[in-house]
């Protein structure tokens, strides 16, 4: 997994969840990218033990496995932290 990309990756797909996410987070956009690129992490390492997919370069695969990793991390931190 390349870092640049995972990082890249990650901040692209926060920056998008915190534009269309209905309940923006306390974070603000920096929190929404840090879990972008958190969740960008954990796609590619679940995507790289399930199904041998691995975050390679620029390419909807890469970014699809990002964005299914940051929903799953933004999904399970609303389910554990408390709402303010």
């Amino acid at each position: 997994m390349n870092l640049l990309v995972v990082i890249i990756f990650g901040t692209i797909i926060g920056l998008i969840s915190h534009i269309i996410d209905p309940q923006p987070s306390s974070g603000g956009a920096l929190g929404a990218i840090i879990l972008g690129v958190l969740g960008a992490f954990a796609g590619g390492f679940l995507g790289n033990i399930i199904f041998g997919v691995d975050l390679l370069g620029i390419n909807f695969a890469s970014f699809a496995i990002g964005m299914i990793g940051a929903a799953g991390l933004l999904f399970l931190s609303r389910a554990i932290l408390p709402k303010y």
